[in-house]
């Protein structure tokens, strides 16, 4: 039995996954505690208040890699256990949500995927389905929509797709096919088509730069940037559309008052907030962070960053990504090629090496967690604590308990120097 729960507990939900992982083998308690609802969720919302255990996904054409970002010296290292790894198809990361990754292949095949705990899961493929008053014969294109992320009032993750079709029609489009992917049911189902008169207009340079097109998950929503067609004074204007994964329905989010309307506007996330990111003539980008979801008037601008000759003269697209552990610097990616540390109080920026890199990249923000893929609830327990596999450990734990008794009461007050 363990003394002070409530402290060794307290202390536990500081630790990154991977020592969690071995401390599980500690005590039948510690394994109990760990993974516990309580303890995965206290743990996640932890880390993500505190920006600590954050880790960048790194995408080239063939690889995805994990970098560290607590690690003294950053260096990148090939993502293990890859559900998707093919030779022949590249794996994309279509969004990223409590830990989870959602996964996919050129070939359309998607997998969701803790990193950290290294538990996968394939989701069934879903056949297209055309609009009722249109054939096969008549669309000459159509583009793939994607978005991820947590549904706190069903506790469900889910997986957002549609779908633009391209055709022979009198402004050249048709209605989108939009079907939501529940993990707590693994299955599809087809809801209301997508309502607005929008498009999702792509420049010729969008999907290198911009995540393809992916959502960005915030406030229980995915949102994408969308472009008006066809509406006389508004056409060419963008907006940004949410997609509620609770209530299943889209709706516009209102924007900030820009200080000019010279500009690439994109959407991103930033400490859990919604946030926008206009880059300027090559030289400069300005982050806005929504502070109350849905709540124009709760738009802040957080800072302008402008091109420093020491560290890059100018760029095509800046894109933040992460706070810092203090929450005074922020974490942005340039042109898929660098990333730098900005001061938000100095106003300074510092380029960061990552040892391994790859030359062009796509990156994404993923936290450490325990969070399970064994019925969609965030709190739920691990698959791998099957009843079978408990009796499995429990046969294993019975020939070093002893050691590992001792093992614990020699480490744990180092354990607590390292966090006080």
């Amino acid at each position: 039995m363990m003394l002070f729960p409530e402290i060794t507990a307290d202390i536990l939900s500081r630790l990154p996954v991977k020592s969690l992982k071995r401390f599980r083998c500690v005590s039948k308690s510690w394994c109990k505690e760990i993974d516990s609802p309580y303890f995965i969720n206290t743990h996640l919302k932890r880390s993500s208040q505190a920006h600590t255990h954050l880790n960048l996904i790194l995408r080239d054409a063939t690889n995805l890699c994990t970098v560290d970002l607590d690690s003294p010296d950053f260096t990148s290292i090939e993502l293990k256990n890859n559900p998707l790894k093919s030779d022949d198809c590249a794996t994309e990361v279509m969004g990223s949500c409590n830990g989870l990754l959602a996964l996919l292949n050129s070939d359309f095949s998607i997998a969701l995927y803790n990193p950290s705990t290294r538990e996968k899961k394939m989701i069934p493929v879903s056949p297209l389905e055309l609009p009722n008053d249109l054939d096969d014969s008549k669309v000459s294109s159509l583009f793939n929509f994607y978005g991820f992320g947590h549904d706190p009032i069903n506790e469900d993750y889910k997986v957002v797709r549609f779908i633009h079709f391209y055709g022979d029609s009198p402004d050249g489009f048709f209605h989108c096919e939009v079907k939501v992917y529940s993990l707590k049911s693994n299955s599809w189902k087809r809801i209301d088509d997508y309502p607005y008169d929008l498009r999702f207009i792509l420049p010729p340079d969008y999907h290198p730069r911009c995540r393809r097109g992916y959502g960005v998950f915030a406030n229980s929503a995915v949102h994408w940037k969308a472009t008006v067609v066809g509406k006389g004074k508004e056409n060419g204007s963008d907006l940004i559309v949410a997609f509620d994964l609770g209530a299943e329905e889209f709706k516009i989010i209102p924007q900030p008052d820009y200080s000019s309307n010279e500009h690439e506007m994109n959407v991103g996330v930033l400490g859990g907030c919604l946030c926008v990111f206009c880059n300027k003539n090559c030289k400069q980008v300005e982050i806005w962070v929504m502070k109350e979801y849905g709540v124009k008037e709760s738009w802040t601008h957080l800072c302008t960053v402008i091109a420093q000759l020491q560290v890059k003269a100018f760029w095509l697209h800046a894109r933040p990504l992460a706070y810092s552990k203090g929450g005074d610097k922020i974490l942005l990616e340039l042109d898929n090629r660098f990333f730098v540390w900005y001061d938000l109080r100095r106003r300074k920026s510092k380029i960061i090496r990552i040892r391994g890199a790859p030359p062009i990249f796509i990156a994404e923000i993923c936290v450490g967690s325990l969070v399970t893929l064994n019925g969609g609830g965030e709190g739920q327990t691990s698959g791998k604590d099957t009843q079978e596999k408990r009796k499995t450990r429990k046969k294993r734990a019975g020939n070093r308990w002893f050691r590992m008794q001792t093992w614990k009461s020699m480490h744990m007050e180092r354990v607590v120097g390292d966090l006080y």
